[in-house]
């Protein structure tokens, strides 16, 4: 299927006909294949990402993609026809943020770039009756209730315009699922749960946590992102992580404490261990959708003492015979 900016059927890959399981998957597989973080020295993939993400927001809204399919909004979700929709408007704020927060509490609305216009409505009705000479009665001659002066059915009045937010949350809070108390652009607060399986890039959406307009509110949309941590790496839904250890542990070995996104943990390290040994912490990973939890991957470092010359002493005379590198075959 060729790819048209202005049908996000087209920008998403699907056919008209595409069920809403069909049109999430073929989502998620563009929006990990066009991820910023996967293309940062693409700006072309970043520009593809966005429009593949307002088709998805489109088309994952029952009314907004009936109102597509029946040609009165365009993929902004702005009227076709200003005269098939009852009013002049569309506009919205551009975006705000916030930032999440745990236990702790809030960490407060981040309110920059909100821009745009609002949704003043215009009543072509009273328009129309001036030029046609109707009455709002419908008498003799008079346009009837609901019906527009063509001979057609006026469309529903618009919802008011989305407003999108950024949530960043931490590693930990999304391996754990930690619950986000969050402030909306209305100032209200209220406690969000993270979805399962949630990824950075994930979206949730807020019904009626919107504008105001017409025909209702509309949404609120958030995108969360995930901040990189300084010691754990996410590997799909495991996470890694290095451990340093002592020469003796690895000789001789012993029971380690282990930092993991749920705490610390005792973790016994066999003797004899070599560094690059990986051990799993079952269960220490992020929460699948299937509500299951992945799990940490432990890598061993042996790191030698800072001072060699005891540890030199010891080995006076002794040779490893061994050959580690005897599989490399060089």
């Amino acid at each position: 299927m060729a790819t048209n900016a202005s049908d996000p059927y087209s920008t998403l890959g699907v056919q008209r006909s595409a069920s809403e399981k069909d049109i999430k998957s073929a989502y998620r597989k563009l929006a990990k294949e066009l991820h910023p973080d996967r293309n940062k020295d693409n700006p072309k993939a970043a520009e593809r990402f966005s429009d593949v993400t307002k088709a998805y927001d489109l088309l994952s809204d029952k009314d907004k993609r009936a109102q597509f399919d029946r040609g009165e909004i365009d993929m902004e979700g702005n009227p076709t026809n200003p005269f098939a929709g009852g009013g002049f408007g569309g506009g919205g704020f551009g975006g705000g943020g916030f930032r999440g927060a745990g236990a702790g509490g809030q960490r407060g609305f981040r309110a920059e770039d909100f821009q745009g216009f609002g949704n003043e409505q215009v009543d072509l009705g009273d328009i129309f009756e001036g030029l046609f000479g109707g009455g709002r009665g419908g008498g003799r001659g008079g346009a009837r209730p609901g019906a527009d002066p063509f001979g057609g059915r006026r469309a529903p009045p618009p919802k008011g315009a989305d407003i999108t937010y950024t949530l960043r949350i931490s590693m930990v809070e999304a391996a754990t699922l930690a619950e986000q108390r969050i402030t909306l652009a209305d100032g209200k607060t209220i406690d969000l749960k993270l979805p399962k399986g949630v990824e950075d890039g994930t979206q949730m959406r807020l019904k009626g946590k919107g504008e105001q307009g017409p025909g209702g509110a509309g949404d609120g949309i958030i995108t969360i992102r995930i901040d990189r941590h300084k010691l754990y790496q996410r590997d799909g839904f495991d996470v890694r992580f290095d451990l340093p250890i002592t020469l003796d542990e690895a000789v001789n070995g012993g029971k380690v404490r282990v930092p993991t996104v749920d705490g610390p943990v005792m973790m016994t390290i066999k003797a004899g261990t070599s560094g690059g040994t990986v051990l799993r912490l079952k269960g220490k990973g992020f929460t699948k959708k299937d509500g299951s939890r992945g799990d940490q991957l432990v890598t061993l470092e042996i790191q030698l003492p800072q001072d060699l010359g005891e540890l030199a002493k010891r080995l006076d005379g002794w040779k490893d015979e061994s050959d580690p590198r005897s599989k490399l075959q060089v």
